[in-house]
């Protein structure tokens, strides 16, 4: 049985939720920002980096323009990586929330590397 945890990280974003799905939801936005190759074929998506084997999630609940998750083929059941958008009632700002599962002892790391994933992301989409 696995030790990870799930983690949470949440980031305001300068952009509609359409467009942000965009890029969290189809091979070419996440070819823009998360991999250097992204295919999809149903339902899998194969991710791949530095010309290295690809690796393959496949997408187990989604909503448009509200979440996705995709579940790592190589990982423990009930694991997954997740994309939710959200608006605050207040202000109406578009926040993205990124759920992960690592070790504890990996939290902070694995919490950097999306931070810096998320920052390629937000100067794609201009909102830096």
């Amino acid at each position: 049985m696995s030790k990870k945890q799930l983690f949470t990280l949440e980031f305001p974003v300068k952009c509609s939720p359409s467009i942000l799905y965009e890029f969290l939801a189809t091979p070419a936005g996440l070819q823009e920002w998360f991999a250097d190759k992204v295919d999809e074929w149903d339902n899998v998506y194969s991710f791949s980096w530095n010309g290295e084997k690809p690796d393959k999630a496949e997408v187990v609940e989604k909503e448009q323009d509200k979440f996705i998750r995709y579940h790592w083929l190589h990982s423990e059941k009930g694991e997954y990586f997740e994309f939710r958008i959200e608006k605050t009632e207040i202000s109406n700002q578009t926040v993205l929330l990124v759920k992960d599962f690592a070790e504890k002892s990996e939290i902070r790391d694995q919490s950097r590397l999306w931070e810096y994933q998320l920052k390629e992301l937000f100067h794609r989409i201009g909102s830096n």
